[in-house]
């Protein structure tokens, strides 16, 4: 009885209205903004410290270097997956707490390393459309196809039965390494995120 009205209230929605970002807090058309980022674990040297980002509307950027440099854990940071220690990342202006973290993941899509995906036993369709819509409207589907012919998948397609409609995965048609990869990216590019993160989505495809 005690608790009854706690657990009702999470579960209401009331409105939030207008949250203001911080004077400054974003310049026009910038997305992401990371000021002195750490990351690290206990009793261990940091595995990115002192990190300045600024991502605006339009940027392609390609971050390189070295074997366990950090770049998957910086990535892990932009999507939400991974705390950071120290320092400060904003989505257009505000953090993490302030957009929620539902809010957050609606705003950044990834597509992790191969070995951190799936293609799971359904449709195509499903595969591709399940982190924007499902079941998805026809207006779903044509997007969803355009696009797979824009990365490749249009010769896969042509000579699955069913289309995006036939079901893939352990027990059903199976897709090679780079067919693999060429879904993992439309599935995050599908989602319409404003902010897509590739970790070595390339990796496994030709030129």
């Amino acid at each position: 009885q005690e608790v009854g009205p706690l657990l009702r209230a999470a579960h209401r929605r009331p409105p939030l209205g207008r949250v203001s970002a911080p004077e400054g807090a974003a310049e026009a058309g910038e997305l992401v903004r990371a000021r002195n980022l750490a990351v690290g674990w206990p009793g261990r040297r940091p595995v990115l410290e002192g990190v300045d980002l600024s991502l605006s509307v339009g940027d392609r950027v390609l971050i390189t270097g070295p074997s366990g440099g950090g770049k998957s854990t910086l990535a892990g940071v932009l999507t939400g997956a991974r705390a950071s220690n120290e320092g400060l990342l904003l989505l257009r202006g505000l953090d993490r707490t302030s957009l929620g973290p539902r809010a957050w993941r609606k705003m950044v899509a990834q597509a992790p390393q191969f070995h951190e995906n799936h293609i799971f036993e359904n449709t195509l369709a499903f595969n591709v459309l399940m982190g924007s819509s499902w079941p998805a409207s026809p207006p779903d589907l044509a997007r969803a196809r355009a696009l797979c012919d824009r990365l490749g998948l249009g010769p896969l397609l042509d000579r699955m039965p069913a289309g995006l409609n036939q079901v893939v995965g352990e027990s059903g048609w199976q897709l090679s390494h780079g067919e693999r990869s060429r879904v993992f990216l439309a599935r995050a590019l599908l989602q319409g995120a404003e902010v897509v993160v590739l970790d070595e989505s390339f990796a496994a495809l030709d030129p």
